[in-house]
């Protein structure tokens, strides 16, 4: 009899894939735990509860709008894991719920009182005494009343048009106006330069910090909003709305005033989500869930305030350093500290900076020399999300204004950034510099800066390349690396990429660079089907790569066939991780793991082991089609030998043997924390002491 022959594993099946919008919310699921660590400081556990309603918020803004559109256009085109549009917002709906409620659970019953029990209070209005009561009243006449605008709705007063992720209250009422009218109902906006927590004086609370919530304030006086009236029901509620901004890029002559254009729609797009008071009556929230055209899937009832981000001011008000992470000291390489100048430090070789325990101040120092250096002719760069008060834009400002040559290449489209970039392309422009805004079609998410300079009667050129953007104060909170260079060919590709970003011309194949859109996603294949190639004949293979996103199905295929060729696969995933690891005969030799903590893990490193000479690289791109085919991303080797295993000892090797921040993705796309072990490993509390002063 024939031996029957098992059918190889089909590896476009949809069982294979994990879907993006909730691989996002399991991501989101993993900081809202770090809200509820004992061993992370409480004011921190508070900030990470902030955090995930920012996320949700931008979550809800692009993703779950985009779905909506897709659903509402019949739209059939499916992804790998083949769930259709209506099938997602099913899912999500069900899971984000869930998280919501928990959200708020988390603060009611455990932050709270922890933060009581250190002096930190939240006073709600049955607990206000007789004294507090009359600050808070004079508060409101004084600060509040003159700037709310109650609004009743009657055939005059139509339904307000409500802002995007604004604090709102619909008011239920008895009596008669002024003019004789009955209304029932009407709404409060709380305007957005308004605090949304208050601190009360010393000499009104027991503690020093102890806060009322504006809503609190609002409720306890609206009132007075209406007099002759009687406010028989107040409820805060916020709508989320579709914040992606369309521009038609190539119909438009002008991207920058085009995007002018389309950005106050932004504050009034379709409704997505409608987050509302848990007391509020149900006939006021179908009320509410009509008048913004919502299903009752899509409203959240909210135990607290419906805006947890505006709590994120709390831990910047309370001096209480002893319930924060610890401060530190970014370190300067010894190499630019011991060197005449940066450029002379640059010339003696690479200088690899690993943002933040390295100090982004030798970026800025590169930046400033080459605004001062009357030898230096141009300065290059890209801005992707920088803003017009960053450090690194007041030297290219200074620089222009001192008849440098500065060429800046802006994203306009970076999402939720395009009007502080729309500013900032106006002052660079103000100043004399020559400012382009990318490609057509494609971001430039790229980053990197050149420098040229005249010595000794020649031009030589200076480069900076790197995985995060260039803010000093994001450069304070991501962990980033960034790469300062003189090398000849290295720093050729980067005026090639910019030349082609202002001209629109072909660059060619790039001497060392590997860019999107034009050959990341080939080499990548490439690369991997090298260690399929190297494992088959038995030689050395593996496959190490740290990123945010991993989601490109061909991507994620090759990396399935290497597995199978026996190819040792190690994943650092932040975020997204549409691939499922550890299943028999696709994946067993894949492990993904993802690191949640103090720091935005941010670093792309993607290592291939190449039978022993191993390749390097580091990049501004994940494995995300976006990344690949709809943006200039920039990947770069790592040759310096002493770069090169600062790489592996720093970037890698302590994120896979985390054992306190890391989280390991199980085959059912659920996410469980990484076996503690006898021994405690922390990989950005390993790299704080080794790294920082």
């Amino acid at each position: 009899m024939a031996t029957k022959v098992a059918k190889p594993p089909n590896l476009t099946s949809a069982d294979l894939y994990i879907n993006r919008e909730l691989a996002q919310l399991e991501f989101i699921r993993r900081v809202l735990e770090q809200a509820k660590r004992d061993d992370v400081p409480l004011l921190e556990r508070l900030r990470f509860l902030c955090i995930v309603g920012t996320i949700l918020d931008e979550f809800f803004e692009i993703r779950v709008s985009g779905l909506k559109q897709q659903e509402e256009v019949g739209a059939t085109q499916r992804g790998p894991d083949n769930l259709s549009p209506t099938e997602q917002l099913k899912r999500i709906a069900l899971v984000a719920h869930d998280m919501v409620d928990e959200q708020y659970r988390i603060l009611n019953d455990v932050l709270f009182p922890l933060l009581d029990a250190q002096g930190i209070r939240f006073l709600k209005r049955a607990q206000w005494n007789p004294d507090q009561e009359a600050w808070l009243r004079s508060f409101f006449h004084r600060e509040l009343e003159p700037i709310l605008t109650p609004i009743g709705l009657d055939p005059a007063h139509p339904f307000p048009r409500i802002l995007n992720k604004n604090l709102t209250f619909i008011v239920t009422l008895e009596g008669k106006d002024a003019f004789g009218r009955k209304s029932g109902m009407a709404v409060v906006q709380a305007p957005r330069a308004l605090p949304r927590v208050v601190r009360l004086p010393e000499d009104k609370a027991d503690s020093p910090n102890a806060f009322v919530f504006l809503s609190s304030i609002i409720h306890a006086h609206v009132d007075e909003l209406f007099p002759g009236m009687e406010a028989v029901g107040c409820y805060q509620f916020r709508v989320t709305r579709n914040s992606d901004l369309f521009v038609d890029e190539e119909a438009v002559d002008d991207l920058l005033i085009a995007l002018e254009g389309e950005l106050p729609s932004r504050r009034f797009g379709d409704a997505v989500r409608l987050e509302l008071a848990d007391d509020c009556p149900k006939h006021v929230g179908q009320f509410l869930a009509d008048e913004f055209s919502v299903a009752e899937e899509d409203v959240y009832y909210c135990n607290g305030p419906v805006n947890l981000m505006r709590i994120n001011t709390i831990p910047d008000l309370v001096d209480r350093p002893d319930l924060k992470y610890p401060g530190f000291t970014p370190s300067i390489p010894t190499r630019i500290q011991t060197a005449p100048d940066i450029f002379a430090a640059i010339k003696s070789g690479d200088i690899l900076l690993h943002h933040p325990f390295h100090s982004f101040v030798p970026v800025l120092d590169f930046l400033r020399s080459a605004a001062e250096d009357p030898n230096v002719l141009s300065i290059r760069q890209t801005l992707y999300r920088t803003g017009t008060d960053s450090a690194a834009v007041k030297i290219l400002l200074d620089a222009a204004k001192r008849g440098k040559e500065v060429l800046v290449v802006i994203e306009l489209r970076a999402r939720f950034d395009e009007a502080a970039n729309i500013e900032l392309a106006n002052h660079l422009q103000e100043a004399g510099a020559q400012v382009v805004y990318g490609i057509v079609g494609h971001k430039t998410h790229a980053k990197m800066i050149l420098v040229i300079r005249r010595e000794d009667g020649e031009l030589r050129r200076y480069a900076h390349l790197g995985t995060g953007n260039y803010h000093a104060r994001t450069a304070r909170g991501y962990t980033d690396f960034g790469l300062l260079t003189s090398d000849v060919d290295m720093a050729a590709d980067v005026q090639r990429m910019f030349q082609q970003l202002t001209t629109m011309g072909r660059s060619g194949r790039l001497n060392k660079l590997v860019q999107s859109p034009f050959t990341l996603h080939e080499t990548i294949l490439r690369h991997i089907d090298t260690e399929i190639e190297n494992a088959t004949e038995g030689k050395p293979a593996g496959i190490t790569a740290k990123m945010n996103q991993l989601i490109e199905s061909d991507v994620i295929k090759a990396l399935y066939r290497a597995s199978q060729a026996g190819v040792r696969i190690q994943l650092v995933v932040r975020g997204i991780c549409s691939l499922k690891p550890g299943i028999e005969g696709v994946s067993e030799n894949i492990t993904v793991r993802s690191i949640i903590g103090r720091f935005l893990e941010h670093t792309r490193i993607f290592l291939f082991e190449n039978a022993g000479d191993a390749r390097i690289y580091l990049s501004s791109a994940d494995w995300m089609g976006r990344n690949f085919f709809s943006r200039v991303e920039t990947c770069f080797p790592i040759e310096a030998e002493e770069n090169r295993q600062a790489v592996v000892e720093h970037g890698l090797e302590p994120y896979l043997r985390d054992n306190v921040q890391a989280w390991v993705l199980q085959a059912n796309g659920s996410y469980k924390p990484a076996a503690s072990g006898e021994d405690r490993h922390c990989a950005q509390e390993e790299l704080l002491e080794l790294l920082t002063r």
